[in-house]
């Protein structure tokens, strides 16, 4: 594909903006009707996923908007069914789960890396779609968004988290085998279309060399794919404060107060 076009700044933070509102719209939908919503995002080592899910979750109510990041899974979870711990954090009434990697893991790290045995993953590819209608039957609204990136942007990106302090953190050695492996993992992803991308629920692929243009169109196709309405919150007044009638505030200096370091700033020449 051909390298597009950057999104000018103003014109991305308008829309970016305008779609979050329209996200805070869709999750009072959510609550209202009692629907329960799954969002997994998949993908290269540094393809945006994360500050995707970001701008999708940046104005939504966190206690019905949760994102699930799992570690790598325990002794006692590697011994359950496979699912089984994904399950836990599937969304009740009224609620919304972003998957940042999901149980997709299995067609991916694990297959590339060894991490499973070959009849653990061929299970994987029959069950999951299996599994995924189970969910979509019982009412689930689920959406797999698959995010790509070239080789020379990933190797971008990975070498501007090794130059940054900051974002060092988000290098693992994993990232340094995605380098190494990156046609196996290619390999790798394409089996698991062919197998998971189902017409109840299938894959969408998300080019993300521009993470701008990636964060809008996931954003809009999303909101796009669901034909829900508009439900805005009911309109709340602020009642009259009732006057004082003796109560006095106790002494500053029986508490203690975080010190004033935002005055020290003041103070620095050039401020």
């Amino acid at each position: 594909m051909k390298n597009p076009a950057k999104i000018p700044k103003k014109i991305y933070e308008e829309e970016l903006f305008r779609l979050q509102a329209e996200l805070v719209n869709f999750q009072e939908w959510v609550r209202l009707e009692g629907k329960r919503v799954v969002i997994l995002f998949e993908g290269r080592d540094a393809a945006g996923k994360g500050s995707t899910i970001k701008r999708f979750t940046q104005y939504l109510n966190p206690r019905q908007a949760t994102i699930v990041a799992l570690p790598a899974p325990t002794e006692r979870e590697r011994t359950e069914w496979y699912y089984q711990r994904y399950v836990h954090h599937l969304p009740p009434a009224g609620e919304i789960r972003f998957f940042d990697r999901s149980w997709y893991n299995r067609a991916g790290v694990e297959k590339v890396m060894g991490f499973c045995t070959p009849d653990e993953y061929r299970r994987f590819l029959h069950q999951t779609p299996i599994f995924e209608r189970l969910l979509i039957e019982d009412g689930i609204i689920l959406r797999k968004y698959w995010f790509s990136i070239s080789d020379a942007e990933q190797e971008r990106r990975f070498k501007s988290r090794l130059d940054d302090p900051m974002r060092r953190w988000k290098f693992s050695p994993m990232d340094v085998e995605s380098i190494t492996r990156w046609e196996d993992y290619s390999k790798a992803k394409d089996e698991m279309l062919v197998h998971t991308s189902t017409p109840e629920s299938p894959w969408h692929i998300v080019e993300a060399d521009c993470k701008r243009r990636a964060r809008l169109n996931t954003i809009h196709h999303f909101l796009s794919s669901i034909d829900y309405y508009r439900a805005d919150p009911p309109l709340l007044s602020l009642p009259k404060r009732p006057k004082a009638i003796g109560y006095q505030r106790p002494p500053r200096d029986l508490n203690n107060y975080v010190p004033e370091y935002a005055d020290t700033l003041m103070k620095i020449p050039g401020l």
